[in-house]
């Protein structure tokens, strides 16, 4: 009986699919099973046929309906281990799988997949270019040392050509892929055998055979990052109906270097686009912590409740509920943490207020002392300069640099703003009250105190963490060896914090990777969505440059963002009870859905739209388990973190995006105003982003000056 196996580009065509194709597929898997060898090559209705002028000759597809075929890998070495690598339509079938070639990877032994066809055309051209090039990439390796490496004979002519990073970047779709993740390492600046060492040797298996094989089994068995084997019709159901969630958690080849790097000499940072895989990459750290020894004790953290929710629940599918494992990692919030620390050393739990609270003291301060600055300007002295530099008295102040603060301030002006803060804490204090960051800064001094309580310390979301909260992280573990491991992204950055990790005693320099495969969502909906931050610079995790997108890319291809305007609210909701009939319809799950806004009023309005119209809703607030059925809605800022097979934005309105309560007028602090402003773009960013593979945007009335047109 013939085996099946699935290579990942399956699973990225068979996500998208509509609800009777899928079904298509799981009916012609299922009786691609029940035939003998001999029997597929026969039956009519897979049709399993060869196709004509393939650069591989083991290249067939096979009849999923009328209009779509499975596109499979055949072995010729009677194995009987057929590879499913695609579903495409009819039409395109052939002349896909024909340009593929599918070799054995000479150093990692794994099978990996090129456009021959594309390198062969391209080549030519780029060698005539490359020869007036002063330099080339990769002039600096010999031959021999990019063979040792794994680069065969065509990959290496091509490789030849490359001049410079963007370059290789623009040829990463073409390539073999282990192929081109050695070559994205050497462009960094990585070594040689660093590269065999993270690279090579990690995905080469210890039973390796000493020369590379063509059979196609075992090409398969040391393909297991990228390929999955099924031995029997119970699995191949299981796998087939598999909930999207759970797919989540898989490891891409370019992400397991940094995950399952034995050691790092100290803190190490992962950034990367949305959808590359950052959090994914995050919990197989702490998997890779928890498995060097049974006493290390790993802290899990991350902004909010939410995000720290979904951290919980993903890592519980990729340690398969192991319970031992599981209480060895404390998964929560920064803050949630801090209070807890605070209530555990400090004898008495804090009662935190919240922003609008905080809001009204300044405000009463303010008019008590007749200052000439606005609550908010004081707020945010107080958060940026204060609380950021742990300041702990007048003269601290007037030594603090204040990058970021756009309104200079003499030694005068500090000395007359100083009476506002220590008014603000004193009628804090009076009232048994304190903001989340003074909580922070409690706990960072009592854990300095104390001693570190965590073997390591892996943080997810970290753009959006204030210094306060990074000191509380950074007294948490011993520093040494694997004592944070932090992923952000700073396009996402939707709070306004801003950090030097350097200062705060957290150095990556040499131990920081950047993600730029994006996994997640289709190429269309990224290139619309990376629109809405193209005119701004955005600063790097860590508080040292400029950070870029430059090489971020997506792998996956789809539909074209809807984005469309109405002519009332009314209408707005009732397109989008529409269009989420017709997601339905199609076979993605109300629980594969997400939908945002700016606005609570909105959402309470949309939610009663779908809830009359029989479709399940439910809030992300409520926290909703995986089996939670239901169309998910939340705010913009609520999204974070989260995914969705679809996601429709609504009410993106001049007024809502960006919300003028929420920017700092420029004559009063022109650079602030410059960072709210880029705030209220990575709001909107973080939000489309959340689609997988089908995005909405819409508005009633003047659409936000932010959004792209529509490509």
């Amino acid at each position: 009986m013939p085996q099946l196996a699935f290579a990942n580009s399956f699973w990225e065509s068979y996500d998208v699919l509509e609800k009777p194709v899928k079904a298509g597929v799981r009916k012609a898997m299922a009786k691609f099973q029940q035939l003998t060898v001999p029997e597929l090559h026969t039956d009519k209705g897979l049709h399993l046929e060869s196709v004509d002028k393939a650069r591989d000759p083991r290249m067939r597809t096979i009849r999923i309906n009328d209009f779509w075929r499975g596109v499979v890998l055949a072995p010729d070495d009677g194995s009987g281990v057929f590879l499913l690598i695609n579903v495409v339509p009819h039409d395109d079938a052939y002349t896909w799988a024909a340009k593929r070639l599918y070799t054995v990877n000479t150093a990692t032994r794994a099978l990996e997949v090129r456009n021959v066809v594309a390198i062969e055309q391209l080549t030519p051209a780029l060698e005539k270019a490359a020869a007036a090039a002063p330099v080339r990439l990769f002039a600096q390796h010999s031959d021999t040392v990019l063979k040792h490496l794994g680069i065969d004979e065509q990959v290496l002519r091509a490789v030849r050509t490359v001049v410079d990073k963007p370059q290789l970047e623009a040829f990463g779709t073409l390539l073999p892929e282990d192929q081109f993740e050695v070559l994205q390492y050497l462009a960094e600046g990585f070594g040689p055998e660093e590269v065999y060492r993270d690279v090579v040797a990690m995905r080469r298996p210890a039973d390796a055979t000493p020369e590379p094989t063509e059979n196609l089994a075992v090409a398969i068995a040391n393909t297991s990052s990228r390929i999955t084997l099924v031995t029997g019709p119970d699995e191949l159901t299981d796998i087939l109906d598999k909930p999207f969630a759970a797919w989540r958690v898989f490891l891409h080849p370019s992400q397991r270097r940094v995950a399952y790097r034995v050691s790092y000499g100290g803190p190490a940072q992962i950034t990367g686009g949305p959808g590359t895989g950052k959090t994914v990459v995050a919990l197989h750290r702490v998997k890779h912590l928890l498995s060097r020894s049974p006493d290390t004790r790993v802290l899990l953290t991350t902004y909010t409740n939410a995000l720290a929710a979904a951290l919980r629940e993903n890592l519980a599918l990729l340690l398969d509920g192991d319970e031992e494992q599981l209480a060895r990692v404390d998964v929560t919030t920064v803050n949630a943490y801090a209070h807890r620390i605070v209530t555990e050393l400090g004898g008495r739990a804090p009662a935190p207020i919240g922003d609008w609270d905080e809001r009204q003291v300044w405000q009463r301060v303010r008019k008590r002392l007749d200052l000439p600055w606005t609550e908010q300007f004081l707020a945010q002295e107080y958060r940026h300069v204060v609380l950021a530099h742990g300041l702990r008295d007048l003269n601290d102040y007037l030594a603090a640099a204040r990058p970021g603060r756009g309104t200079p301030l003499s030694p005068g002006r500090r000395k007359l703003l100083w009476p506002a803060v220590e008014m603000f804490t004193a009628e804090l204090r009076a009232r048994g009250a304190v903001t989340h960051l003074q909580v922070c800064a409690e706990a960072a001094r009592l854990l300095g105190e104390a001693g570190a309580r965590h073997d390591h310390v892996v943080v997810d979301e970290a753009q959006d963490l204030h210094p306060a909260q990074w000191r509380v992280l950074r007294a948490a573990v011993a520093p040494g060896p694997d004592d944070l491991f932090i992923t952000g992204d700073p396009h996402q950055r939707i709070y306004d914090s801003r950090v030097s990790l350097a200062s705060l005693g957290i150095s990556v320099k040499g131990r920081t990777s950047r993600l730029r495969i994006n996994y997640r969502s289709t190429e269309e909906i990224l290139a619309w969505s990376t629109g809405i931050l193209a005119p701004t610079p955005v600063e790097d995790l860590g508080g040292e440059g400029n950070d870029s997108l430059a090489g971020y890319r997506s792998l996956l291809h789809g539909r074209r963002p809807h984005v469309a305007g109405h002519g009332s609210e009314h209408a707005e909701i009732a397109a989008l009870v529409e269009r989420i009939q017709g997601w339905v319809a199609q076979g993605i799950r109300p629980a594969e859905i997400g939908v945002c806004a700016r606005f609570n009023v909105l959402l309470d309005k949309v939610h009663d739209r779908l809830a009359d119209s029989g479709l399940p809703v439910v809030r992300v607030k409520d926290q909703p388990g995986p089996d939670t059925n239901g169309v998910r809605i939340a705010t913009m800022h609520a999204m974070k973190g989260l995914e969705f097979r679809a996601v429709a934005v609504l009410g993106m309105t001049a007024s809502a995006v960006p919300f003028a309560r929420e920017i700092t007028p420029a004559e009063v602090d022109a650079l602030q105003h410059e960072t709210d402003m880029l705030r209220e773009r990575c709001l909107l960013f973080v939000a489309c982003t959340r689609a997988r593979e089908a995005l909405t945007v819409s508005w009633s009335g003047t659409a936000s000056a932010f959004l792209p047109a529509a490509g």
